[in-house]
């Protein structure tokens, strides 16, 4: 696999090695890496019939120097390791868990593309312990998967503002639970988001259970204007995004004000008459809103189109991620 933009369909391509490591006996045995294939489990393995699973998605860029760096490795590997403890999975310690990465990454070099694309990075965690009867039971054996999978510029298309079913009554995923970086919390708004796009042809669903603005399936939720930023308040209940986390600091960065709270759909509404929507992500980092849905009709976000304010923020991002701004948080670590 040459080092180049890969034009497939987001994470459908993946690098020739993988990182794996197993928990048994009470301990993890050294990392191994070794060819991409599959992992021999037994049919009564606790993620399969518990959901004891959790993992992370974050990127590693090729800079103009041939330089590869990694951005905000420490932060979602610490994500990681929160999961493992919400689930009670055995937890890899921070130094485990980043040489896995690293060392991943040595191995399949070749396959980091250019900017703008960048090589995806997938670590993936479930419970392996043999046992049906283990409903009310941690799992005491785990593995441990690291992959890799070049994907091109996610707007190399062309961007594209998106168009969004307010959900009032469905939650995305158990209240609780939501912090999590697990695969049931997007099995669980799957239904909702395919049945919006068949009726209504929308892209993602917005959750606001009862009400008050929460978050889409796989991304956070911003409302922006000229100097000023809203988006919910962090509790148990949504994801504790990165991307969120990076762009909220380069706004604070470039002057804005930054309000985190609680807020309702009739809020929303309000602010889109002339203001601009968001959603934030690893994948696409910062994708503009231009169509609001709900109860059936549609109501444009500002002019319709990406607006000036969204771009001006994901520029500003992409550029400390490729390089090509000073990155004065220290957010990008050199592999």
């Amino acid at each position: 696999m040459s080092a180049s933009p890969v034009n497939a369909p987001f994470g459908s391509v993946l690098a020739g090695q993988m990182a794996v490591a197993w928990y048994r006996e009470g301990r993890w045995s050294p990392t191994e890496i070794r060819p991409l294939g599959p992992l021999e489990i037994h049919p009564a393995a606790h993620v399969l019939h518990y959901g004891s699973e959790c993992f992370e998605g974050f990127k590693a860029y090729r800079h103009a120097d041939n330089s590869v760096h990694v951005f905000r490795m420490d932060r979602h590997l610490a994500r990681m390791q929160q999961s493992a403890r919400a689930l009670i999975l055995p937890e890899p310690d921070a130094a485990q868990l980043a040489a896995a990465v690293t060392t991943l990454i040595d191995r399949v070099r070749a396959d980091v593309p250019a900017a703008p694309a960048a090589l995806y990075l997938r670590p993936l965690l479930f419970g392996t312990m043999a046992n049906i009867g283990a409903a009310a039971q941690p799992s005491n054996e785990a593995c441990l998967v690291v992959l890799a999978s070049p994907v091109g510029d996610y707007f190399a298309g062309g961007a594209k503002p998106l168009k969004i079913l307010i959900e009032e009554h469905a939650q995305r995923c158990a209240p609780h639970l939501g912090v999590v970086k697990t695969g049931g919390n997007y099995a669980a708004a799957m239904g909702p988001t395919l049945a919006a796009k068949k009726a209504f042809g929308v892209d993602q669903v917005l959750f606001c259970p009862g009400g008050e603005v929460q978050e889409t399936g796989a991304a956070n939720f911003l409302l922006i204007k000229p100097g000023h930023i809203l988006t919910r308040s962090l509790d148990s209940t949504f994801l504790h995004g990165v991307t969120r986390d990076s762009v909220l600091s380069l706004a604070r960065d470039l002057g804005y004000r930054i309000e985190e709270r609680v807020f309702g759909v009739s809020e929303m509404l309000d602010w889109v008459r002339d203001g601009e929507a968001a959603l934030s992500g690893t994948a696409a980092v910062l994708s503009g809103v231009g169509t609001l849905v709900r109860e059936g009709s549609e109501i444009r976000v500002g002019t319709g189109a990406i607006g000036p304010e969204t771009t001006r923020l994901r520029d500003a991002l992409v550029a400390i991620q490729q390089g090509r701004a000073p990155d004065r948080h220290g957010w990008l670590q050199r592999v």
